[in-house]
């Protein structure tokens, strides 16, 4: 199973019948019949490039995408969310995460071992306590997102809701290479035993991609220099070229380490 995540996550068109020629190639003798097996298992679909671990309930409403076409400017115009699965030594945990649309800066995250929705109510109620609240608010359809606890916040906040297309993974496209850099550059690199491992690793990946990872897409910046500086008012800025020393940035970055380091010791 984690050799069919590793693959999977390089190869999400992969289906069950090429899964199984490239496992014998690797050296697995294994069925078809039991890939499937695990394909359900891990909630994988090679309908589409993403992990399904987020399934449809039927009886919760479903709100239109609303970001084909749409000129991302800002940072907080478009919020984003998905939830993917860590693996450890024997099981897994989830993890959801909440990133910014334009400067890729992952704005929260939380680790569960269930997929219960509290996890992504709490993810989303932090990330608006410390950052304030996007225009827009995207995810896929799945039951946590589509959960009256889940969309009433965003509705109490007059946030704008919007669901990918169904069987469209790519309509949430940033969050679904975050999980595959994520997972490449940490996760897949170190063998991890428990959930406290997982948070610990976890928390070190997301200090390093918001704070030291150079971006392509952001002309070689790193997130944060792209979010503070282009949400703060010029007066609250450091005018220099090093990343920015604002207090109110540099306050909510400490609020959020004494959150993790809490959320990593429980």
């Amino acid at each position: 199973m984690r050799k069919m995540d590793e693959i999977f996550t390089e190869h999400p068109y992969y289906g069950t019948r090429r899964m199984k020629h490239v496992l014998r190639i690797e050296g697995y003798k294994i069925g078809r019949k039991r890939i499937k097996r695990y394909y359900e298992i891990l909630g994988m679909e090679a309908i589409y490039p993403k992990m399904n671990l987020s399934r449809r309930n039927q009886a919760h409403k479903v709100y239109p995408y609303l970001l084909k076409g749409l000129e991302i400017e800002r940072p907080n115009q478009v919020w984003s969310a998905d939830i993917t699965f860590v693996r450890l030594r024997q099981g897994f945990v989830y993890l959801v995460a909440i990133i910014d649309w334009y400067s890729r800066y992952v704005l929260s995250w939380k680790v569960s071992i269930s997929l219960n929705s509290d996890f992504c109510v709490e993810a989303l109620q932090e990330a608006m306590d410390l950052y304030g609240r996007p225009d827009i608010f995207n995810t896929d359809q799945g039951v946590q997102f589509t959960s009256q606890a889940f969309v009433m916040i965003l509705q109490a906040n007059q946030i704008s809701v919007s669901m990918d297309g169904k069987g469209r993974a790519l309509d949430n496209v940033f969050i679904e290479r975050f999980w595959r850099s994520l997972k490449q550059e940490k996760i897949y690199r170190i063998e991890l035993e428990t959930v406290k491992e997982a948070k610990q690793a976890i928390e070190e990946y997301m200090d390093f991609y918001n704070n030291q990872r150079p971006h392509q897409s952001l002309d070689y910046k790193v997130p944060r220099e792209i979010h503070f500086k282009e949400t703060l008012p010029i007066e609250m800025m450091d005018k220099s070229n090093d990343l920015p020393t604002v207090q109110q940035a540099l306050q909510q970055q400490h609020t959020l380490t004494l959150i993790r380091e809490n959320y990593i010791s429980n």
